[in-house]
């Protein structure tokens, strides 16, 4: 059941995002409805996933070998960094499109590295193939891309807090769910 909710939360996450993509006219014909529509998609999505995961039976399909950590944890400083970046609109915001779906990217690849249960390549490999394809269907219907223009340099200090801050609020997370993110 819980893995049935798992992948549920990862389509609906999935579909909630593509609905604009897909379905461009039924989209727009909505007006700011499409908005709330897509939010609670999204939210709800949220929810499956989370419950889904917890609750998931832990189904070994590999064992990570503990140097992955830090790969792992190397790889979510750079995930947050390319989130407050895309904000911030400074390097790499300006050389890659999709400083965002980037992040993602790098969020789910760096899980599925040091996760090697069934529950997780569900999840993050979900999430890792949503981002993928979110790329492409960008990209397809909007081929024409205008970097930003430069932030100033303030804004580097900014961005750096900000990947402070988040990493640190997400390793607190972890620790209060009971996992702890690095190495014992």
């Amino acid at each position: 059941m819980y893995f049935t909710l798992l992948a549920l939360g990862v389509a609906l996450w999935a579909g909630a995002h593509f609905f604009k993509r897909l379905a461009p006219e039924a989209r727009a014909s909505m007006g700011d409805k499409g908005k709330g529509l897509v939010t609670v998609g999204v939210l709800l999505g949220i929810v499956l996933m989370v419950i889904g995961y917890r609750g998931a039976e832990f189904i070994p399909i590999w064992s990570p070998p503990a140097f992955l950590t830090h790969v792992n944890n190397t790889l979510m400083v750079f995930a947050f960094w390319l989130f407050a970046a895309s904000g911030a609109k400074v390097w790499p915001a300006q050389k890659i499109r999709h400083p965002q779906l980037t992040a993602i990217k790098t969020f789910a690849l760096a899980h599925l590295l040091v996760n090697g249960d069934l529950a997780s390549i569900v999840l993050f490999g979900g999430l890792l193939a949503w981002s993928v394809v979110s790329v492409i269907l960008i990209n397809k219907a909007e081929p024409d891309w205008t970097p930003p223009e430069a932030a100033p340099k303030k804004k580097l200090v900014t961005a750096a807090v900000i990947t402070i801050v988040f990493f640190f609020v997400v390793t607190f997370i972890h620790n209060w769910l009971g996992v702890w993110p690095f190495p014992a």
